[in-house]
């Protein structure tokens, strides 16, 4: 397993547009992916609904988990489209 925390950084927070983004990421990897909160609410990251019952905004901090046979690029590529503020300018 792999793990990695990291902060909510886009405008909006993790509502529908970046959870949707994230759940269709985690969804191309075999690994099971988990979503933890500070608060340690741990959601499956291949769930939108779970997801968004998290209520996360701006600046909130998540560690995603991941582990399987493709653990280390499931948890690189989410966290680059954390990172990229799910792709908003």
């Amino acid at each position: 397993m792999v793990s990695k925390e990291l902060s909510i950084q886009n405008e909006q927070g993790f509502h529908v547009r970046p959870a949707q983004l994230f759940v269709q990421n985690a969804s191309k990897f075999a690994s099971n992916i988990q979503v933890i909160t500070e608060k340690g609410l741990k959601v499956d990251g291949k769930s939108i609904l779970g997801l968004m019952t998290l209520g996360l905004a701006k600046g909130s901090k998540i560690t995603i988990e991941a582990s399987g046979t493709d653990e280390e690029e499931a948890l690189d590529a989410l966290a680059d489209l954390v990172e990229s503020k799910f792709g908003e300018e």
